[in-house]
C-alpha cells in the first residue's frame, strides 16, 4: 500500500491511482520511530516539507503546528535520544503527516511500547484522528486496539493472507479507552476472538497435516 515493494498479482489503487512507489500523499509510520537521530524535534517533522521543496519558514512553521498538536512544545529543539519512546512515536507521527497525507498507513506503530504508554498513545491517536483529514490504516495483532481505534477492523487469515472478515465497528465517536467495559465494544471483541481462535485452529490443523 505504501509502493515500497511491488505486489505479486493485482493492484493497489489509491484516489484511483496504482501505487507503484512511495507518494508524498501517503504517510507511513513504522513499528519504530526512526527519527533522524542529529536533527532535532522540530527539523525531524520539517525534513518533508523541506523535501518537497517548501520554504524553510514555511516547514518551520508546519513543524510547530504539528508539535504543538501532539504536544511536545516543551520538546521542539530536543533530540531524538533524549525523549522516551512514546514521545519518539508522537513525533514519527506528527513527521508523517507533516505533507498532508491522504492516507495515514501504520505498521503496528506502537507495538514496542509498554502497556501504560501504549494506552496513552491509543487516547492520542484518537484525539489526533478528530483533527486531522486523513484515512488511517493501523495494522494491529491487539483486538482491544482494533475495536477502539477503528471504524473497520479487516481480520486476516494466517496464510496465505486474505481477508476473512469486515467487521464495522459503529461504537460513537469521539471515543476513550472507557468504552472497553461496554457491551457493544464487548459483543465485538466477542466476534473477533471467535474468529480468530476458528481460524488458528484451522491453521494448526493444516500445520499438522504437512508435518
Amino acid at each position: 500500500m505504501a509502493g515500497l515493494e511491488r505486489p505479486f498479482e493485482g493492484q493497489v489503487l489509491i484516489a484511483g491511482e496504482a501505487m507503484r512507489k512511495p507518494r508524498p500523499e501517503i504517510g507511513m509510520v513504522f513499528q519504530q520511530p526512526h527519527l533522524f537521530p542529529w536533527k532535532s524535534v522540530r527539523r525531524n517533522i520539517a525534513h518533508g516539507p523541506r523535501a518537497l521543496g517548501k520554504p524553510k519558514a514555511e516547514a518551520l512553521r508546519i513543524a510547530d503546528d504539528l508539535i504543538e498538536m501532539i504536544g511536545l512544545t516543551r520538546f521542539a529543539s530536543a533530540y531524538p535520544h533524549t525523549l522516551s519512546g512514546g514521545m519518539q512515536q508522537r513525533v514519527a507521527i506528527a513527521r508523517a503527516l507533516a505533507n498532508q497525507p491522504r492516507v495515514l498507513l501504520m505498521d503496528e506503530p506502537f507495538g514496542a511500547l509498554d502497556a501504560q504508554t501504549r494506552a496513552v498513545m491509543q487516547d492520542n491517536l484518537l484525539e489526533l484522528r478528530e483533527r486531522i483529514n486523513a484515512t488511517i490504516v493501523f495494522v494491529t495483532h491487539d483486538i482491544d486496539e482494533a475495536i477502539l481505534l477503528s471504524d473497520r477492523v479487516l481480520i486476516m487469515s494466517a496464510g496465505p493472507g486474505r481477508i476473512l472478515k469486515d467487521l464495522q465497528v459503529s461504537l460513537p465517536r469521539p471515543r476513550s479507552s472507557a468504552i472497553v467495559a461496554e457491551a457493544a465494544y464487548l459483543a465485538l471483541k466477542r466476534d473477533c476472538l471467535d474468529l480468530i481462535r476458528s481460524e488458528g485452529r484451522r491453521a494448526f490443523e493444516q500445520m499438522e497435516i504437512r508435518m
